[in-house]
């Protein structure tokens, strides 16, 4: 029985499935935390894949890496980090992302020529802000690699050319999804200098060895969950997590000047139109501790309220905003009243989380050259009962609840599999779920969405109070 080790090497951790080739079947499974912050040292991330994925190695017949998109691992020529790697959840580069857009011709120019219109999470931006404050850093660089490249290149034994992607690579802002090309132009105009770029591998070529193991291009990590649910036409990938993520697979490239869908690639040659928000799980983080309740004891209170909170919307930008690309901005509790409950403020904060994934989802909707017709909704807020409960009626399509399980590491499983085996596509894994029931009937969820779009276009151009 051939087994593969798939990795996620995520913001929080990393997770590694070892999972049988030919059926999908999860064998062993293993974690280690990593560091918090939205700068990090990215050797801490090889001693968490030492920690979890280590002991699985030598079993495995072939190995993937799906990592965390966007954060710029600078390195020297000794290939040694030259300054902490920014995550993709590092609002610092905002400036420097304004400043890009403007000189490449602004918000539609720039989706036109990167497929999305740069903002503070992706790479390229993160080397602006390394060119104006941390230049003696950018001064020793010599290559840069996202996440899941530098791990692969420490697998493969840290050969001259490293590797990535086409789905990674297309987070970066130099790295065009319509010609596959990098654009190391744009990328020595952000940085003031050239530097080495990974080579972009073919979606299951094998890319090295580590002893008998087989190396495959490893994708960031949106791209290896896409993967791992099988998104099929019409599935939408709802991720409710750390962030936010709408997803969906096209066939051809998408550009959007309004900067809600970034037109990424996916790991197998086509693409994968996304939609990111920043603020997510943290939602209910923040409403669970201001009632002094657990995650049970929030969506019991929400579940209590009626639908629309008795007038109470919340706009959930709390420290900045992706979708839409509100960096500076703060969250929004509008409608209260001497009449608000605790009930009120739980079921806001529920339907916030919600309605911000509906506005990317339709965002999606209009970009994509296929319509959702169902949200298959995973991560660790999907098991929140009363997101669960709600989500058919503020999302506005069918819902189904793939069973749990770490789909990044199995979707980077399933692009090991597909490597080792040489098929001509992914292997055929089957991904269980469950179809949640329709809401009763209630107020039209068509309204919730007016009001929330109406306080999100009220409070443009607002910023967080110094």
């Amino acid at each position: 029985m051939p087994l593969v080790l798939g990795v996620d090497s995520s913001t929080q951790s990393t997770k590694a499935l070892l999972v049988d080739a030919d059926s999908g079947a999860v064998v062993e499974q293993r974690t280690a935390r990593h560091p918090d912050g939205t700068a990090v040292d990215p050797r801490r991330w090889l001693e968490a894949f030492e920690e979890a994925a280590g002991p699985l190695l030598d079993r495995a017949d072939a190995v993937a890496v799906g990592g965390q998109q966007h954060g710029s691992v600078v390195l020297d020529a000794a290939g040694e980090p030259v300054h902490d790697a920014l995550l993709w959840n590092d609002m610092r580069s905002a400036g420097a992302a304004a400043d890009l857009v403007e000189e490449l011709g602004g918000p539609q120019a720039s989706a036109d020529l990167t497929g999305s219109v740069l903002n503070a999470s992706i790479t390229v931006t993160k080397l602006r802000w390394m060119r104006d404050h941390a230049a003696d850093a950018l001064g020793r660089a010599h290559r840069v690699l996202l996440p899941h490249d530098y791990l692969t290149w420490h697998l493969a034994g840290r050969p001259e050319e490293a590797t990535t992607d086409r789905g990674d690579a297309s987070g970066t802002g130099y790295f065009s999804p319509h010609t596959d090309d990098w654009m190391p132009d744009l990328l020595e105009r952000a940085a003031g200098r050239p530097l080495v770029l990974p080579r972009v591998a073919e979606p299951a070529e094998v890319v090295g060895h580590h002893g008998r193991t087989v190396i495959a291009p490893g994708t960031g990590d949106n791209m290896a969950a896409a993967l791992g649910l099988g998104l099929g036409p019409g599935d939408a990938g709802v991720s409710i997590g750390t962030s936010g993520v709408v997803s969906m697979v096209a066939t051809g490239p998408s550009a959007d000047g309004t900067g809600m869908v970034a037109g990424f690639a996916d790991a197998t040659g086509r693409f994968l139109p996304l939609a990111c928000t920043v603020n997510a799980a943290r939602i209910l983080d923040l409403g669970a501790r201001l009632l002094g309740v657990d995650h049970d004891g929030l969506a019991e209170l929400a579940l209590a309220s009626v639908p629309g909170a008795h007038g109470l919307t919340l706009l959930p930008y709390l420290d900045g905003e992706r979708t839409p690309a509100r960096p500076d901005a703060a969250g929004t509790l509008h409608g209260l009243t001497s009449a608000t409950t605790r009930e009120d403020l739980a079921r806001a904060h529920v339907e916030g989380l919600l309605l911000s994934l509906a506005d990317a989802l339709a965002a999606m909707d209009a970009m994509s050259d296929a319509s959702p017709t169902r949200a298959l909704l995973i991560g660790g807020a999907a098991r929140n009962p009363a997101v669960r409960a709600l989500a058919p009626a503020v999302l506005g399509v069918p819902v189904a609840l793939p069973h749990p399980g770490e789909y990044v590491a199995l979707g980077a499983a399933r692009q090991a599999a597909w490597t080792l085996l040489g098929s001509e596509a992914p292997p055929d894994w089957p991904v269980p779920a469950t179809e949640l029931d329709a809401p009763e009937a209630g107020p039209d969820a068509g309204e919730l969405r007016a009001a929330y779009a109406g306080l999100r276009e009220r409070t443009a151009g607002w910023s967080t109070p110094s």
